[in-house]
């Protein structure tokens, strides 16, 4: 089973992602650099079926005007920890 990454390390990912707000302008041009780019980590970060998935919601949310606000990588966190306790509750059996 893979590691999840930190809580910061998503937190941080998704504060780059906001970076746009600062410069209204420019700021959408960075994020035609931005988009493939956290596409690219997301799916690293989080691999498998979820990651290529949400890679793709990532580089969509990035690259079209007005979706930045949604922390993708905080959520899929949350996600990924949910599911992993979830898991480990299932595999516990009583005797």
């Amino acid at each position: 089973m893979k590691k999840n990454p930190s809580l910061l390390v998503c937190i941080l990912l998704d504060l780059l992602g906001y970076a746009s707000y600062a410069l209204p302008i420019l700021g959408e041009f960075g994020d035609i650099i931005w988009a493939p780019v956290s596409a690219l980590i997301f799916y690293k970060l989080f691999g498998g079926w979820k990651g290529a998935v949400g890679g793709v919601l990532n580089f969509v949310e990035e690259l079209f005007p007005g979706l930045d606000f949604i922390p993708s990588f905080t959520i899929m966190w949350f996600l990924k920890v949910y599911n992993s306790k979830a898991e480990i509750k299932q595999s516990i059996q009583p005797v």
